[in-house]
């Protein structure tokens, strides 16, 4: 089968297409034929090494590239019965999508509705799936919660738009473009700020009476981290998942001083096991 893979960490011009051989599934694993590679800055990092020391996303070269897929189930090995030959599935995190097959752990699998097409799966499995863990489980939005989105017309945070506000909270985004401002406004954003514009930290400072906001979903990183801390309540929480402007590599403790008692956390896992594979994604 036909596979894009890395033989070192670099550039694009790193990525090869190659004839490799079509895996096997093993125990409690699915061979999913694809139809539809997701393309995410999770890919990216992957292959100019920014997760070679990681332990969540290990990997080493050569490998194929792709942290998410959608297709039809080829065959199953052995102790599979979530999944059979013939269905429709997608799925995250598990590498190996830019390719014509993958192995894929069965439980990471979720069948696709017979009203939903599968590219429009495909793509909402890893942004909606990160959408979902960080507003219901790293955080948990409810009425009255205050939140600031940056990159909210990107893919994750059109999404943590959208939750956050059906879940009742006040959402501060932030976006590069006056076509991303009309994009965040139309999901329901209260406050949009542009970048180039305005400082964000004395918007979000004026518009909640110097308090603050309860947490900050930021995934842009090294630009935004420290107008991030400054913007967070006392006791809020700024939670990195990303790092579009580079990667954040240290913080100044007075910086942390400043910005008061705060927690910071970085996106883990987004699902642990079948049963919460089957609460976030499959309902």
């Amino acid at each position: 089968m036909k596979a894009v893979q890395i033989d070192a960490y670099g550039g694009p011009g790193n990525m090869v297409l190659r004839e490799i051989a079509t895996p096997e599934p093993g125990s409690d694993e699915a061979l999913v034929r694809l139809e539809y590679a997701g393309v995410n800055y999770t890919d990216v990092y992957n292959r100019n090494g920014m997760y070679a020391k990681s332990h969540t996303y290990a990997n080493s070269p050569p490998f194929t590239l792709g942290r998410e897929g959608g297709g039809v189930v080829e065959r199953v090995g052995p102790d599979v019965y979530s999944v059979a030959p013939g269905d429709r599935v997608t799925w995250c995190l598990p590498l190996g999508s830019y390719a014509e097959a993958a192995v894929v752990p069965a439980w990471r699998l979720v069948k696709i509705p017979d009203a939903v097409e599968t590219p429009a799966a495909t793509a909402l499995m890893l942004q909606g799936c990160t959408a979902h863990y960080l507003t219901h489980s790293l955080f948990r939005i409810e009425e009255g919660i205050r939140c600031l989105v940056h990159a909210a017309a990107g893919g994750v945070g059109q999404h943590l738009v959208a939750l956050a506000k059906h879940r009742g909270a006040e959402v501060f985004a932030t976006v590069g473009s006056d076509e991303k401002a009309r994009i965040a406004a139309a999901l329901g954003a209260d406050h949009v700020i542009l970048y180039h514009r305005e400082d964000f930290v004395a918007r979000v400072r004026d518009a909640t009476a110097g308090r603050g906001v309860d947490v900050v979903y930021d995934s842009v990183g090294r630009a935004t981290i420290e107008g991030s801390m400054r913007s967070l309540a006392r006791r809020g929480m700024l939670v990195n998942f990303g790092a579009a402007s580079g990667a954040v590599e240290s913080i100044e403790p007075f910086a942390l001083a400043e910005a008061g008692s705060l927690e910071a956390l970085s996106q883990r896992d987004l699902v642990r096991g079948y049963a919460e594979t089957g609460w976030r994604l499959r309902r």
